[in-house]
């Protein structure tokens, strides 16, 4: 289905790599104007633009920080920057054992993970029920509807997308606003590698051991998600097609969930 997103405006966080890059590739591609936010600096990441077919606007901000969030916003303004389409992706990991799971950790997650998402959809909801439409995107992740053993906070974080989703989704449902949350499985990203590299030293085993130990474990399908599919469902979400979805989680997880 082509989907023509012309005349939208889209704001992606966390998006100067990994997945949140290939969700503003997938929307600048759709037609949308791209608004790209992460803590790297303009120079780092411009390079990174070169196959957009609109250059993306671009604004450093550290998300955690809930007074960087009205900044921002102020800036958006005074660009005449008015957000139709906004994806909360921005996110961090960190595993450890409840009982060991450090305070500090535990503060930053839930801040980048859940905490910006409402700071940032609560600031820019006005401009959206002004105009009569919206639609938020939060990348939740297959950890908001199942768990798994030492990530309390990530679990918890996205699990909180989840409902924050559907409140979002509610109280906007007849303001042409929908809201959403995509909850991907294992998708390979440097976050991913990290996980592989884990699994590598404590199991002594090859990567691609590890790689299939991982996908064995929790997709049937025995893949990998790509980015370009979580792109291609968020595109679709952003759609008029898709202007009775909302208030739900969409799940891309290979079978996880179907367990």
């Amino acid at each position: 289905m082509q989907v023509n997103l012309h005349g939208k405006t889209a704001l992606i966080t966390g998006a100067s790599k990994g997945i949140g890059l290939g969700l503003a590739k997938a929307l600048d591609t759709a037609g949308a104007k791209t608004i790209i936010v992460s803590l790297e600096t303009p120079a780092e990441v411009q390079p990174r633009f070169v196959n957009f077919t609109t250059a993306p606007e671009y604004f450093q901000a550290d998300l955690s920080d809930p007074e960087n969030h009205a900044k921002l916003v102020t800036a958006l303004n005074r660009n005449n920057l008015a957000v139709d389409i906004l994806v909360n992706n921005a996110g961090i990991q960190f595993t450890s054992p409840t009982q060991d799971f450090p305070f500090a950790k535990w503060q930053q997650i839930i801040a980048i993970n859940l905490s910006a998402v409402f700071y940032l959809s609560s600031l820019l909801l006005p401009g959206m029920q002004e105009r009569q439409f919206g639609r938020i995107i939060n990348i939740s992740s297959v950890h908001g509807l199942v768990a798994s053993i030492n990530k309390a906070a990530y679990v918890a974080a996205k699990h909180g997308i989840v409902g924050l989703t559907k409140v979002i989704a509610l109280e906007n449902a007849n303001k042409g606003i929908t809201c959403n949350a995509l909850c991907p499985g294992f998708v390979h990203t440097d976050l991913c590698e990290e996980q592989i590299v884990a699994h590598c030293q404590s199991m002594k085993i090859t990567r691609q051991e590890a790689i299939d130990a991982m996908l064995d474990e929790k997709h049937p399908s025995r893949q990998f998600v790509t980015i370009e599919q979580i792109g291609a469902l968020a595109v679709f979400v952003a759609s008029d097609a898709a202007a009775q979805i909302t208030g739900t989680t969409l799940p891309i997880d290979g079978g996880w969930t179907a367990r």
